[in-house]
């Protein structure tokens, strides 16, 4: 168990012996101060554990799957954000090398389409580059059982992780690397791109302007 402690300070000479479990919490002593300690109750630590456990799923998953395949990538956690600019700017990484995904439905199919994060998806210019009749944007009701182990909004563009079709914009082939969020609205990850090709086959057609 992690204990919790809260802190009552008064001035001494000499630098106090703390337990080693306050020390692990990144506090460092200086001459001139007392800590009084109380540690806190066992259900702070299970409430954070349980955070923890929730916002790790999605993001285990796609490491575990590029591991196996020997793939070097980087992981980056910001505060919570759930647009992609505001993604973007969180993770300290400019608008067009965050790839956002967009579930979308072709001739009531449901597939992924990947772009910039500064681009919005064009579905009359989707529909004609893929040959469909009809290009729809999915609504939430209809994708969220497909991704019960991401946050709504933050799937990974491995559409081969869920057995959807990807449609990647051209302009991102143009990077070295591709962020995108890792399945949670607190994590994003970096890779190269000719990996994240090799990996999910994405077929690069027109979707913007």
């Amino acid at each position: 168990m992690v204990e919790y402690w809260s802190l009552a300070l008064f001035h001494h000479s000499t630098t106090p012996s703390l337990p080693q479990s306050f020390l692990a919490l990144g506090l460092t002593t200086e001459p001139g101060i007392i800590y009084w300690l109380k540690t806190e109750c066992r259900a702070i630590d299970e409430t954070r554990r349980g955070i923890e456990k929730h916002f790790a799923m999605p993001l285990k998953k796609l490491k575990e799957y590029l591991d196996s395949q020997k793939i070097k990538y980087v992981s980056i956690t910001h505060s919570p954000a759930f647009t992609a600019m505001e993604v973007a700017e969180s993770a300290h990484i400019p608008g067009h090398e965050l790839a956002k995904t967009v579930i979308v439905k072709l001739d009531g199919v449901l597939a992924m389409a990947v772009l910039p994060s500064t681009s919005k998806v064009d579905l009359n210019i989707l529909r004609e580059s893929v040959g469909a009749t009809e290009a729809k944007l999915a609504t939430e009701p209809e994708f969220q059982s497909l991704f019960p182990d991401c946050e709504t909004g933050a799937m990974p563009p491995f559409g081969n992780l869920y057995g959807l079709d990807v449609f990647v914009a051209p302009r991102l082939a143009e990077d070295d690397q591709i962020a995108f969020n890792a399945g949670s609205h607190t994590e994003v990850m970096k890779l190269a791109y000719k990996e994240f090709e090799r990996l999910v086959k994405p077929k690069p057609v027109r979707m913007t302007d």
